[in-house]
């Protein structure tokens, strides 16, 4: 996980962080925080266990940690988040040593993880899109009312 713990402690990342943080402070709904960050990649490690993706750890965490680093983007500027994200991506990724055939299999993912059409992919696309739904505890939000997303993609009950 040396090279997670790069991406951890890189400043651009950092910077990319405090950039959410403060874009969401008023924010009633879910944030795109550590916490989201670190629940989407276990998650996804659990998955990957289970149903036997494959997948590296390493590669997992670095997709889960920066798959919403372009949050802000969104909000500043009108950018779908999935892009922006994958456009900050690659510079954090190559100061933390990944290759150019990891960095590009993670920002797929990163670029994929809105896209229900990899839900079921044993990919880490699939992976992300699906630990990503899954790390947002609809069950116990006091705003899941006024929530936008569907019914039928909220999580009205624990799964992990």
């Amino acid at each position: 996980m040396e090279r997670v713990n790069r991406i951890l402690t890189c400043s651009l990342y950092q910077e990319y962080l405090k950039k959410n943080n403060l874009a969401e402070a008023g924010r009633r709904f879910c944030h795109h925080n550590m916490g989201h960050f670190l629940d989407v990649a276990r998650i996804a490690c659990i998955l990957n266990e289970q149903e036997a993706y494959g997948q590296d750890r390493e590669i997992i965490y670095a997709a889960a940690l920066l798959h919403d680093i372009g949050r802000w983007q969104q909000y500043a500027f009108g950018i779908p988040h999935e892009a922006a994200s994958a456009d900050l991506a690659p510079e954090i990724l190559g100061e933390s040593g990944f290759d150019g055939g990891e960095l590009s299999m993670i920002l797929e993912a990163i670029k994929n993880h809105r896209n229900v059409a990899v839900k079921e992919e044993k990919s880490l696309s699939g992976l992300l899109y699906r630990a990503d739904k899954y790390s947002r505890p609809c069950f116990v939000c006091e705003v899941e009312e006024e929530c936008d997303w569907k019914k039928g993609k909220k999580n009205l009950r624990l799964i992990y």
